[in-house]
């Protein structure tokens, strides 16, 4: 048993608690309220600490193990040197507080058993096995040969809706939690564009159909409204980006349910960084121009929100690497969300993006999952505190400290 004693209880969901305790028995949380009203803890470890509150969920991460921002440098390095790359970032990204990731596209299916039966530390991983594109498609690698393409394992081109059915039935295969298209062009491709739709919606119905079929659900890389409103009209549970959305997106994922996971981070750190190709930094400023307030937008009619940063660099303090992921709660409220509505898609929001494979995680109380972080700041009063792992002073994962012991 273990007993956290905190000047703060940020629980996730609901209001924040002064002079708060949580107990951790079993890997899941006891209690988590009011000190004077805890549970008798006798023999129990004790840990003091400022803030307690729900370790952090990135929804959308990916583990390429590339060396800097150019994804298709992922060609020249062999999966074994990108997987003992990744390590390190799963260790990152505990160190900054988070313990669940949505992993689409990359690695993560690999890597997601060695973590599961602690061969190596890291935040739980919900991984999606490869991208599902279209030929000429976000997930097309346009410079490369096709067949070059083929043979990667972290993309999959796939062409009407027989083989979106294949497609996806090969990510179960690999036990993928959930399966991620590309509904629309991307930035970092070449020749596509971020507002054309590329999957039909029969294709996408035909994904979301299989996924279902299993418990999975979908997640879109979508910029533009075409592809967000055929993806939405085909069931998918998220939205990845968002950048073009205006009220009638806005409104149709408020009624359907559909999530909004905006990575704010990854638009900051590539306009950061520079460096890109013309064309790509043409597309880039374009979507940075319009993506914060789409966020805005869509938050302000309704729609709920889930952290995610498109981390996919490998190194501590690169550009866009892992264990810079708490900086996505500071984009989240220059967004319009206040600091406890940020936390809440840091944290409670982040199951939400699974559907019905969700754990009981993201929230402190009896019986979830005692995924917890202890800070030395109140992210409340400045949010930034979230974006330093320096901050974060303890980490349990499912009542295990991991960090800070």
């Amino acid at each position: 048993m273990e007993l956290i004693t905190a000047d703060l209880l940020i629980p996730g969901d609901g209001q924040p608690v002064r002079q708060a305790a949580v107990v951790i028995e079993n890997g899941l949380i006891r209690y988590a309220g009011p000190a004077r009203n805890a549970p008798d803890t006798t023999g129990a470890t004790r840990t003091s600490a400022p803030v307690v509150m729900p370790g952090l969920w990135d929804c959308h991460t990916h583990l390429f193990g590339a060396p800097d921002l150019d994804p298709a440098r992922v060609l020249t390095v062999s999966p074994e040197l990108r997987a003992a790359r990744c390590v390190p970032d799963l260790r990152a990204a505990l160190d900054a507080g988070v313990t669940s990731v949505r992993e689409l596209g990359g690695l993560g299916v690999h890597l997601a058993p060695a973590v599961a039966e602690g061969s190596i530390e890291g935040p739980t991983i919900y991984a999606s096995g490869a991208v599902l594109s279209t030929t000429g498609g976000h997930g097309d690698l346009h410079s490369l040969p096709i067949h070059w393409v083929s043979e990667l394992s972290d993309f999959r081109l796939a062409d009407g809706a027989d083989e979106c059915v294949r497609a996806t039935r090969e990510q179960l295969r690999k036990n993928a939690r959930v399966i991620k298209i590309c509904a629309s062009g991307g930035v970092l491709s070449e020749v596509d564009h971020p507002i054309h739709q590329q999957f039909t919606v029969a294709e996408m119905r035909a994904v979301v159909e299989v996924a279902a079929m299993a418990e999975r659900v979908v997640a879109a890389h979508c910029h533009g409204k075409p592809g967000m409103m055929a993806a939405i009209e085909a069931g998918v549970r998220t939205i990845e980006h968002g950048t073009y959305l205006d009220e009638e997106v806005a409104d149709a994922m408020r009624e359907t349910g559909t999530v909004l996971v905006a990575t704010c981070t990854v638009i900051d750190e590539l306009m950061t960084a520079g460096g890109l190709p013309p064309v790509l930094m043409d597309k880039l400023k374009a979507v940075a121009e319009v993506h914060a307030g789409a966020v805005a937008l869509a938050h302000s009619r309704g729609v709920r929100l889930a952290m995610g940063t498109d981390i996919y660099v490998s190194g501590r303090g690169k550009p866009n690497s892992w264990g810079r992921n708490g900086r996505e709660l500071a984009h989240l409220v220059g967004c319009g969300l206040s600091p406890l509505e940020a936390i809440r898609a840091a944290t409670a929001h982040g199951p939400l993006t699974l559907g019905a494979q969700a754990p009981r995680s993201g929230v402190l109380a009896e019986g979830y999952d005692a995924d917890v972080i202890t800070l030395d700041a109140d992210p409340l009063d400045d949010i930034t505190a979230m974006s330093d792992p320096d901050h974060v002073t303890g980490v349990w994962k499912a009542g295990r400290r991991v960090k800070g012991a």
